[in-house]
């Protein structure tokens, strides 16, 4: 029954540390439940709030002939080209041992969904290590300070190779998500995210010709650098989420 690459979890610590770190009172998706290691406990936990999206449709099958209660609530379908609107309209808390090559895009996917309340992801170690960085640290980019923009991360536990079969290639780290207030609109936030991805584009440059060499004007950029009291020698990744915003409304204007 194994396809997509799955690897399924099997540690009954780390699955009742997960399932822990899901709130008791909220409604819940689980997103690729795969053979209900953590679906059961999710069942148990949160009987008439639970909705499963399973990409697979007979590992569907499976979940509907083990767990019988979710009938009609285990949806079929790549989370990625998932209709969000199928949702409930009211705080969803999201919980998941995401597929390695889509989790950061099913991470931004879920945080841009205005119900989003929070989460319990499970990462390939290095990815979890970029998530959770902050501002002169190895890993520090794009991914850190769009996700902390918008959540709040944190490291709940560190995951073996042995806790999954087949085991994968690499560690795990699982991590939780608090809802942070997007201080951006939607049209700022797109802006704000090309220009992050402009500032790190270029990853041997400064700061300054990172983004000279993205399109952006020469004395405009200059003229920013020094209202926000940052030298011409300024690196993308020594630059903290709070002056990405300042940098960043400053060019707005």
């Amino acid at each position: 029954m194994r396809k997509y690459g799955q690897h399924f979890l099997v540690n009954e610590r780390i699955i009742e540390a997960i399932v822990s770190a899901v709130p008791s009172e909220q409604n819940i998706v689980e997103i690729g439940p795969g053979r209900g290691a953590l679906t059961q406990k999710l069942v148990e936990k949160n009987n008439l709030s639970l909705t499963a999206v399973e990409i697979d449709p007979q590992m569907k099958a499976y979940l509907l002939a083990h767990f019988p209660a979710l009938r009609g609530r285990v949806l079929l379908a790549d989370f990625l080209d998932f209709d969000m609107a199928l949702l409930p309209r009211e705080s969803v808390f999201f919980v998941s041992n995401l597929p390695y090559i889509d989790a950061a895009a099913i991470l931004d996917k879920v945080l841009s969904w205005p119900y989003f309340s929070g989460a319990v992801f499970m990462f390939q170690k290095e990815q979890a290590q970029r998530i959770l960085a902050s501002a002169g640290a190895e890993g520090y980019g794009p991914l850190s300070i769009l996700t902390q923009l918008r959540a709040r991360p944190q490291l709940l536990l560190r995951v073996g190779k042995a806790c999954f079969n087949p085991p994968p290639k690499v560690e795990s780290a699982v991590l939780t998500f608090k809802k942070q207030k997007n201080p951006l609109s939607p049209l700022s936030y797109s802006h704000f995210v090309h220009f992050v991805k402009a500032a790190f584009a270029h990853k041997r440059k400064t700061l300054y010709n990172s983004l000279i060499l993205s399109g952006f004007d020469k004395k405009k950029t200059e003229d920013v650098l020094a209202r926000a009291l940052l030298k011409p020698t300024a690196r993308a990744q020594e630059i903290t989420l709070e002056q990405y915003l300042q940098l960043h409304a400053l060019f707005m204007r």
